[in-house]
C-alpha cells in the first residue's frame, strides 16, 4: 500500500485530502505545520508528498529544499499548492526541486488523487492505484462515487459559506476601525488566513468561480500584509466588493465550469501607453484579456463595432475627457449596464462625484496595487455574468461610511527604484 503525507496547517482541507487518500486505498498521515511534516518524512518515509508552501515553523520551500538535500529524498514526488498568483514562490519551488506545482483554487480531491495515481502508477495504462484488500465487490462505480463525494464538498461549502464570510465582513471592519499599525498588521494577518482557507476549500468544492475572486483576494491580502503603507480606503473597497462578489456567486444552482462561457472583453482607454501597458499587465495576472486604445475617438469607434463586457477609463486625455467618454457610452443600447471603471491620477472628491454623475461603476486612482485592480476587474466581469437578481449572502455591504477617515499613503519605492504597482 502506498503512502501518501499531506503537509497542511489548513486541519479541514487537510482531514478532506487524508480521507479521500484513504478511501481510494492509499495510506495517508497528516503534518499541519513544517516542523512536523519533515520529521514525519524521514520517519513515515510516504511514497509522495503533497506539500502546502504557505506553513507555519516551517516554510514549504524551506522544507522542499531540506528534503531534497537529504540522501534518500531526492526522488521522492513532491506535489506542491500555492497560491495562482505567487509566481516568484512557484518558480522557486520549481527550482528547489518540486515535482509538480498546483493551484488550490484550480484543484479538487479527485484531480489530486488521479495526478497522485499518475506519478505512483506510470505503467498501469489507467494510472489508478490498486483497489484497497477489503473493498466490497458492491462498491458503487468510481465515477459514481466520485461524483456524490464531489456533490457533499459542494453542500458542505456552500452551507459554511455564510458564517465564512460574516467572520472575514467582521474582520474586514475591525481593519478599518483599527488605529495603529500593531491592530492593523493582526487584522490584516487573519483576514489573509481566513481568505487562504477559503480559496482552498472552495478550490475543493470544485466552485470554481469563488475559488477563482479568492485567489486573486489571497494575493491582494498578502501584498498588504507585507506592504502595509498600502492599505487605504480604495484597497479596502477593493476588498468589500470581492466579499460581496463571493456571497452573489455562491447563489449559483450549479457550479460552473472556466469552458462553459466564452472569455470576458476588456477594454483599456488611456492615452498614457505606460498606463495602459500596466492595466493590461494587471488583467493578465488574472488570466484575463484584453484590448487597448489611446483615446476616446478610437475608443467610439471600436465599441461600435464590436462588445466589451468591462472597460477601464483614463480621465484626463485630450478631445474628450473620460467623463464625457462615459456619458456617450450610456446613451448606447449595448453600452447601458457594462461596468465601467475609471482609473486616474485624479483623486479629488469632485473627480470621484463626476465619475458616478457620468454612469462609472467604480473609481481607482494611480498609483494603483496591480492585484487591486486584478481583483476589481474580475468581480465585475463575474459579476456580470450572474442572473439577474442574483441575491447576495448578507446584501451589499458599504464598509467606508463618509465619516470614516483612513490615512492614504503613496506606495514606496522598491528596491529597483521602481513603485510598486502602477
Amino acid at each position: 500500500m502506498k503512502k501518501i503525507l499531506i503537509v497542511e496547517d489548513d486541519q479541514l482541507i487537510a482531514n478532506i485530502y487524508r480521507n479521500k487518500f484513504l478511501v481510494e486505498g492509499f495510506q495517508a498521515e497528516v503534518a499541519y505545520d513544517g516542523q512536523s511534516g519533515l520529521e514525519l518524512i524521514r520517519a513515515f518515509r510516504p511514497d509522495a508528498v503533497v506539500l502546502d508552501l504557505v506553513l507555519p515553523k516551517i516554510a514549504g520551500l524551506d522544507l522542499l529544499k531540506t528534503v531534497r538535500s537529504e540522501t534518500g529524498f531526492q526522488k521522492l514526488p513532491i506535489i506542491v499548492f500555492s497560491n495562482t498568483y505567487l509566481s516568484n514562490m512557484i518558480q522557486q519551488a520549481w527550482k528547489a526541486g518540486a515535482t509538480r506545482c498546483l493551484s488550490k483554487a484550480n484543484c479538487t480531491a479527485k484531480q489530486l488523487i488521479d495526478l497522485v495515481r499518475g506519478i505512483l502508477f506510470p505503467n498501469t495504462g489507467t494510472g489508478s492505484a490498486p483497489p484497497p484488500a477489503s473493498a466490497p465487490s458492491t462498491a458503487p462505480a468510481a465515477s459514481d462515487s466520485d461524483a456524490e463525494f464531489q456533490a457533499d464538498l459542494r453542500r458542505t461549502f456552500l452551507s459554511g459559506l455564510p458564517a465564512t464570510l460574516a467572520g472575514l465582513r467582521s474582520g474586514l471592519q475591525a481593519l478599518v476601525k483599527s488605529d495603529n499599525e500593531v491592530s492593523r498588521a493582526r487584522q490584516v494577518s487573519e483576514l489573509y488566513r481566513r481568505t487562504r482557507s477559503l480559496t482552498g476549500s472552495a478550490g475543493i468544492a470544485g466552485m470554481a468561480r469563488i475559488a477563482q475572486v479568492s485567489d486573486a483576494l489571497e494575493a491582494l491580502l498578502k501584498d498588504l500584509l507585507e506592504n502595509p503603507e498600502n492599505i487605504n480606503a480604495s484597497t479596502l473597497r477593493t476588498v468589500a466588493s470581492a466579499l460581496d462578489s463571493i456571497g452573489s456567486l455562491s447563489a449559483q444552482s450549479k457550479p460552473l465550469a472556466q469552458t462553459e462561457l466564452s472569455p470576458p472583453r476588456i477594454l483599456v482607454v488611456d492615452d498614457e501607453v505606460i498606463s495602459r501597458r500596466a492595466i493590461i499587465y494587471a488583467l493578465e495576472k488574472a488570466k484575463l484579456e484584453s484590448v487597448e486604445v489611446a483615446g476616446p475617438a478610437a475608443a467610439l469607434d471600436l465599441i461600435s463595432q464590436e462588445h466589451f463586457d468591462l472597460i477601464f477609463l483614463d480621465v484626463d486625455m485630450p478631445g474628450m475627457d473620460g467623463f464625457e467618454l462615459c456619458t456617450r457610452l450610456r446613451t448606447l443600447p449595448a453600452y447601458k449596464q457594462t461596468p465601467v471603471v475609471f482609473v486616474t491620477n485624479l483623486n479629488d472628491l469632485e473627480t470621484r462625484v463626476n465619475s458616478t454623475v457620468s454612469g462609472g461603476n467604480d473609481f481607482i486612482a494611480k498609483p494603483f496595487l496591480f492585484m487591486e485592480l486584478a481583483v476589481k476587474a474580475l468581480v465585475y466581469v463575474l459579476r456580470a455574468r450572474l442572473p439577474a437578481g442574483s441575491p447576495s449572502i448578507g446584501g451589499p455591504h458599504s464598509l467606508l461610511e463618509p465619516k470614516t477617515k483612513f490615512r492614504m499613503v503613496k506606495p514606496q519605492k522598491r528596491g529597483d527604484g521602481q513603485e510598486e504597482g502602477a
